[in-house]
């Protein structure tokens, strides 16, 4: 008897059960989906479809994976962000659904500064994949970006993402220990920098410990040193009118704050996520204009 979706639909489904994986009947779709290119429709309406024995091997060897708590878009190789498809690497962080919080909360001020100069030059500090920047630059006609990353590997996927979302006119990506190699100035900077605490990076889920480099998780001992590094050198390499985000953990809104008004920043905007957790913060150099968006 040959497979068919439904089958292996079934079959992925106890195999993630079994391993403790919460949502185990999402996971099954979009990994077979995604392996298959068929959209959740087709998977809910077709089921009884036979699947060749060469795409079933294919299958099955991908939920093997995912039974041992490999991330479903890592197996796949790529992910949807802010309508972008990325493809990931070792060497980069997985783009995830609330990191588009910081993007919304940035469009409208690049689009104010494109309107009102003709441009808007971005950096993005650890761009990974590039996620973030490519998709400012998707929605703001006019803006041009520079994604920097320590790892060379990162720097390559995120030039490879531009190229595939027809966006390497307009991105450069920079080999950079945060502002080492950047020259100059930006009218955003933003950052989704690593962040969580050194003696919690062993505790975190399999999927985010053993998946994403440890570079792109481990903040130091307190979580923020990221943050101090980006704090005392955004200043020299931001316009007079310029902005800076950067995303957060949950629970720094206090503190990451504190180091950027050490710095001569005033926060002015907080962003959350879709959990309703604190997720970004925006600031403004003290003293510039009170650029409003809209």
């Amino acid at each position: 008897m040959s497979d068919t979706l439904d089958s292996l639909l079934a079959e992925a489904r106890a195999r993630f059960l079994a391993a403790h994986i919460g949502e185990a009947a999402l996971d099954a779709r979009v990994l077979i989906g995604g392996l298959l290119d068929l959209p959740a429709v087709k998977l809910m309406t077709h089921g009884s479809d036979p699947v060749s024995a060469e795409d079933a091997a294919r299958i099955r060897a991908a939920i093997t994976r995912r039974a041992a708590h490999e991330p479903v878009h890592r197996i796949l190789g790529w992910r949807e962000f802010y309508g972008l498809t990325l493809a990931m690497s070792k060497d980069t962080l997985e783009p995830r659904p609330d990191s588009e919080m910081i993007v919304d909360g940035l469009v409208p001020f690049a689009q104010d500064m494109v309107a009102a100069k003709g441009s808007c030059r971005m950096l993005d500090l650890g761009t990974g994949t590039g996620a973030i920047c490519l998709a400012l630059l998707s929605a703001v006609a006019g803006a041009s970006g520079v994604g920097s990353d320590i790892a060379a590997g990162a720097v390559e996927t995120a030039r490879e993402n531009a190229a595939r979302n027809g966006l390497e006119n307009r991105f450069t990506g920079v080999e950079s220990d945060w502002f080492a190699a950047i020259e100059g100035s930006f009218d955003i900077i933003v950052s989704n920098p690593p962040y969580i605490r050194t003696d919690v990076v062993a505790s975190l889920a399999p999927e985010v410990r053993d998946h994403d480099p440890d570079v792109a998780l481990d903040g130091g001992a307190d979580g923020l040193d990221a943050y101090r590094i980006i704090a005392a050198q955004a200043r020299r390499h931001l316009n007079a009118d310029g902005i800076v985000g950067v995303e957060i953990g949950y629970d720094q809104m206090q503190a990451v704050s504190a180091l950027f008004e050490e710095m001569g920043f005033l926060a002015f905007e907080q962003v959350r996520d879709l959990g309703g957790n604190d997720r970004a913060i925006l600031f403004r150099p003290q003293g510039s204009a009170d650029r409003t968006s809209g």
